[in-house]
């Protein structure tokens, strides 16, 4: 936080001096690149893509290029703390992620003490803004407001239903799953079970059991769509009807190509789509023409340069002294995802979470 304060204050006095060089600004994306959570990785890396090169077509920021650098933390803390060191020496000045709230926790506290503006596309564990310095935001929501909209769902949807919980042990799914079991409970709700798994795992046959076993009619996963789509998958090889209820991991059609038919019915919460968008209409183009579905998060990491390019504009410098107060101020940042702004805690205003359904392969509002 000190060199957070140092750097500030520099920044601000290099702006006065108009000692600034006209070099490339260098921004980047990381999130997982590879591993298993792969497909979000993919989506990052596209919108960040997309956002650039159109940034740079239309004259760059400030009348420089941005120059896009690309971060692979597989979803691991540790290694995300890497990626974040590595974005130091580069001398990034903003960073559109992580994706893995377990990532960008860590990460997060390397940028504030070096002084990068950081904005997640992603991250929805509500400690990133709770505990995150004052560099730190997001354009996504969070948990205990994706959870207070499921609970309340699951409460009164399925009322007398046997519902139990489970979740993958990361900060995220960890955190999604109790928030939600939070709002069914403040709902009337008792669940029949609460269960961790191991993410990673191929073989749910025996977590699968005690849920049949138990006669759960609807299961609520806290996690990402590697497993969920597993678990959907050996549920019915079990025999069972049980309705797969999970959050804005599914958000990927990788989940149906685990799945395929046992996807179908599958219920998830994510905000409302931003690419029914209408002022979002010739950015979707432009990806279907390139052979690119903007699903997922594609559209929020593409929304994170933009707000960096406004944010700079009105700032007149690249630099977080200049850029935070911006960042800070309330000011309408005009995205792919609508005209929105950060509160204090650099949370988005927003609409709220909203429920879709997998069906024939495609998910759409339910």
């Amino acid at each position: 936080m000190k060199k957070l304060s140092t750097l500030v204050l520099a920044a601000a006095a290099l702006v006065l001096t108009g000692q600034v060089a006209k070099a490339d600004i260098t921004v980047a994306t990381a999130g997982p690149m590879t591993g298993q959570y792969a497909s979000f990785g993919a989506q990052m890396k596209a919108g960040a893509e997309q956002a650039v090169a159109d940034i740079n077509a239309a004259g760059g920021v400030l009348g420089q290029k941005l120059k896009l650098v690309i971060g692979d933390d597989a979803c691991d803390p540790k290694q995300a703390v890497a990626v974040a060191n590595d974005m130091v020496r580069q001398g990034v000045k903003l960073m559109a992620g992580h994706f893995c709230s377990g990532s960008s926790i860590p990460a997060s506290k390397v940028y504030e003490e070096e002084g990068i503006v950081m904005i997640s596309p992603a991250s929805t564990n509500p400690k990133l803004t709770e505990e995150g310095g004052p560099n730190v935001f997001r354009v996504c929501g969070r948990d205990d407001q994706q959870g207070e909209v499921a609970g309340a769902f699951l409460a009164k949807q399925y009322a007398g239903k046997k519902i139990a919980f489970v979740h993958d042990k990361t900060a995220y799914g960890k955190g999604l799953a109790d928030e939600t079991l939070k709002s069914y409970k403040a709902a009337g709700g008792k669940e029949v079970m609460y269960e961790a798994y191991t993410a990673g795992e191929k073989d749910y046959s025996a977590l699968v059991s005690k849920l049949k076993q138990a006669g759960v009619d609807v299961l609520y996963v806290g996690g990402y769509h590697t497993e969920a789509g597993l678990i959907v998958r050996q549920m019915r090889e079990q025999g069972m009807n049980t309705v797969l209820v999970s959050g804005d991991a599914l958000v990927t059609d990788e989940y149906w190509s685990i799945t395929g038919p046992a996807g179908e019915g599958t219920l998830m919460t994510f905000s409302p789509d931003p690419r029914k968008n209408e002022k979002a209409a010739p950015i979707v183009k432009a990806f279907r023409d390139k052979g690119v579905e903007p699903e997922g998060y594609v559209l929020y990491t593409y929304a994170v340069m933009q707000i960096f390019k406004q944010a700079a504009e009105k700032a007149g410098s690249a630099d977080i002294g200049k850029l935070l107060p911006v960042l800070q101020s309330g000011m309408k940042f005009d995205t792919v995802l609508g005209d929105l702004s950060f509160d204090k805690k650099g949370d988005v205003t927003l609409p709220g979470y909203v429920f879709y359904v997998w069906k024939n392969g495609k998910y759409d509002y339910l």
